[in-house]
C-alpha cells in the first residue's frame, strides 16, 4: 500500500455517508506515521465493522495528526451533496493539527484548499492514508447514526444507517419525513410532495 510521496507528510482525505437519506456527510483527513505501520489498513467498506472500530482506535493513537468533520443536513440541502462533501473534507484537513505536504482526496474531485491536493480513484484501496480516513469517517458516521436511532427508534437507523432501503423507504412512509432528513434526496422529496 502506497503512502504517497517519499519524505513528505500525507494526509489522505475520505468522506462516508453521501448515499444516505438521513444524517449529515463526514469526512476524515490523516497523516499517517510511516514509522509505525498499522496493519490491516483497507477500505471501510470492505471491513467488518469490528474490525473498523478496532483498527479506528489503532488510527487516533498511532497517526501522527487526524481529524474528522461533517457537513449538516442544511447544508446537503442548500450545496448538493458534492460541494458538502468537499466542504466536510475541507473543515476536516483545516482541522488537523499539523500542515502535510501533499493531501490525497479518495476520488475524482477535490476540496479548495491552501496545500498541494490530488485525487486518487480508488485511493481507499490503494493508499494507507485515504483507507485510515475512510475508517474514521465511516465509524464517525455509523456513531452518529446510532445517536440518532437513540433519538427516532421508529426509522431502523442502527440497521440501514440511513441509506434507502425497503424497511427504511417503508418506515418513512409510515412515520413522516423529520429533520433529520435531506430533502433535496429524491425519495425524500417525493414523499413530502405526496404530504
Amino acid at each position: 500500500m502506497d503512502f504517497g510521496a517519499v519524505g513528505g507528510l500525507i494526509c489522505g482525505v475520505d468522506e462516508a455517508g453521501r448515499g444516505p437519506l438521513a444524517g449529515p456527510v463526514y469526512a476524515a483527513a490523516v497523516i499517517l506515521d510511516p514509522s509505525n505501520s498499522i496493519e490491516g489498513l483497507a477500505d471501510s467498506k470492505k471491513l467488518t465493522e469490528k474490525a473498523r472500530c478496532r483498527l479506528a482506535l489503532l488510527i487516533r493513537e498511532h497517526a501522527l495528526s487526524w481529524a474528522v468533520a461533517s457537513a449538516s443536513v442544511e447544508e446537503i440541502d442548500a450545496l448538493n451533496i458534492l460541494q458538502a462533501t468537499l466542504l466536510a473534507m475541507r473543515r476536516a484537513v483545516e482541522a488537523l493539527t499539523l500542515q502535510p505536504d501533499e493531501v490525497l482526496i479518495d476520488g475524482t474531485h477535490c476540496p479548495r484548499i491552501t496545500y498541494p491536493v490530488r485525487a486518487v480513484v480508488r485511493g481507499d484501496s490503494t493508499v494507507a492514508a485515504i483507507s485510515a480516513a475512510s475508517i474514521l469517517a465511516k465509524t464517525a458516521r455509523d456513531a452518529e447514526m446510532l445517536r440518532l436511532h437513540s433519538q427516532y427508534p421508529q426509522y431502523g437507523l442502527d440497521r440501514h444507517k440511513g441509506y434507502p432501503t425497503a424497511a427504511h423507504l417503508a418506515a418513512l412512509r409510515e412515520h413522516g419525513v423529520i429533520d433529520i432528513y435531506r430533502r433535496s434526496f429524491a425519495p425524500v422529496r417525493g414523499l413530502l410532495k405526496q404530504t
